[in-house]
């Protein structure tokens, strides 16, 4: 195993490891956004722009609303990280992760709803399921991945002099609740 003091020995100190770090995650995410891209747009080319009358507007608005107000609690959970204060990075994750599960719940209940109208057998029905399942795993996964900095964070092991695992985490989120504002116009409003 290389110690911190071999790293910097050959030139890989904590600022290069951190834009290691950056640049894969920007890899990820430019891979990611092929993925989705994948799925927006087989959703237009299979139903053009029409959709069921029978969608649930206002769910698919309340739950957008509830993602967005989790990304602003995702940046105060990262401030306080990178300001050292425990107490508001735990407040600020416990609501971001509140606030996904609530998302992940309103999913299941528009789930139930749309097995009705447009089951996955349908047109329609495919590309919504295929885009708000892809959505909710990473929704899943971004949940995961909060509880593990919330767990370690309460440990002390983040703060202003090693932010990178929490800034990760929290652009992962971002992301992920962008994502939902392409997808969310993509699936109920065209």
């Amino acid at each position: 195993m290389t110690t911190s003091a071999e790293l910097i020995e050959h030139g890989h100190g904590p600022s290069k490891q951190r834009r290691i770090n950056q640049l894969g995650l920007w890899l990820f995410f430019a891979s990611e956004t092929f993925l989705f891209g994948a799925f927006i747009s087989s959703r237009f080319a299979t139903t053009q722009t029409e959709t069921p009358a029978d969608l649930n507007q206002a769910l698919a608005l309340g739950l957008t609303i509830v993602l967005l107000l989790s990304s602003i609690s995702a940046y105060m959970a990262e401030t306080a990280n990178a300001h050292d204060d425990r107490r508001g990075f735990k407040i600020y994750t416990i609501a971001t992760i509140l606030l996904g599960t609530l998302f992940l719940g309103g999913v299941a209940l528009e789930w139930t709803e749309a097995l009705e109208y447009f089951p996955p057998g349908t047109i329609y029905g495919t590309a919504f399921f295929s885009l708000v399942g892809l959505h909710a795993f990473h929704v899943l996964t971004g949940l995961i991945a909060l509880l593990v900095i919330l767990f370690l964070g309460k440990e002390g092991r983040f703060g202003s002099k090693d932010s990178w695992p929490v800034e990760g985490v929290i652009k992962y989120w971002h992301f992920v609740d962008l994502a939902w504002v392409i997808i969310y116009p993509t699936l109920y409003l065209f």
